[in-house]
């Protein structure tokens, strides 16, 4: 007898994203502060701390705010890697490859040369790698608050939930554009049911509810990627 195929990466994807809880889950995560000023999770501000890391002013230079927006998102970037992106030939190389990469541009819109190896994000993805302290959650945190539209937030709660496709960057790009661009419009639609301001980009939807569905999961212990 043949074993059930299991589930393709977009349809892993799109089974969270209709899941009856995604958009209560949604609402928590970007509940505004109590009274008290907490606020429910600190990752509500990534993207819009400051005025968003992508606002034209500052969209192709990493500033104090995006290493702070990155803090939020329980990741610290070193401090000597920190002041060689505000100050030094990093943040100048950083800047050059900025520049080269859309601030303006959703994934499902993107060609895939925008996302694979040798493109600019890559490149700068890479050039992060090569900093000491530096792992791919942080190099993809600092990129996703460049480039919140383009590039996905991928940490090891994501990567427990989904697999580890060759490319998350590609991956992921190939879901949303799959089925006629399916995904892409459940992801608004889910932005819409949860209230959620149009500023929340379609990418970041898909982070959330992603890391809110297996949060609580992984760090019980005992799943694929815990």
């Amino acid at each position: 007898m043949t074993a059930d195929r299991p589930p393709s990466f977009e349809q892993r994807l799109r089974t969270v994203v209709a899941s009856e809880r995604a958009p209560a889950r949604l609402r928590t995560y970007f509940a505004a502060p109590s009274e008290s000023g907490v606020i429910p999770y600190t990752g509500s501000r990534f993207e819009h701390l400051g005025g968003g890391g992508d606002r034209p002013p500052v969209m192709n230079t990493v500033t104090a705010e995006d290493l702070l927006a990155v803090q939020t998102l329980s990741v610290t970037i070193p401090s000597q890697v920190a002041l060689d992106l505000l100050e030094g030939d990093l943040g100048r190389r950083i800047s050059a490859l900025l520049s080269r990469i859309p601030h303006d541009l959703d994934m499902v819109d993107a060609d895939a040369a925008d996302l694979e190896p040798g493109s600019p994000a890559d490149d700068a993805w890479r050039l992060l790698l090569k900093q000491d302290g530096i792992g791919c959650v942080k190099a993809g945190k600092l990129l996703a608050r460049k480039r919140p539209r383009l590039l996905p937030v991928y940490d090891e709660v994501v990567k427990c939930l989904v697999g580890r496709p060759k490319s998350y960057w590609l991956g992921l790009h190939g879901a949303l554009r799959a089925d006629d661009r399916a995904l892409h419009r459940e992801l608004l639609e889910l932005r819409a049911s949860a209230g959620l301001s149009e500023t929340v980009s379609a990418l970041r939807v898909c982070d959330v509810v992603l890391w809110t569905h297996h949060r609580d999961d992984h760090r019980k212990g005992g799943c694929a990627g815990g």
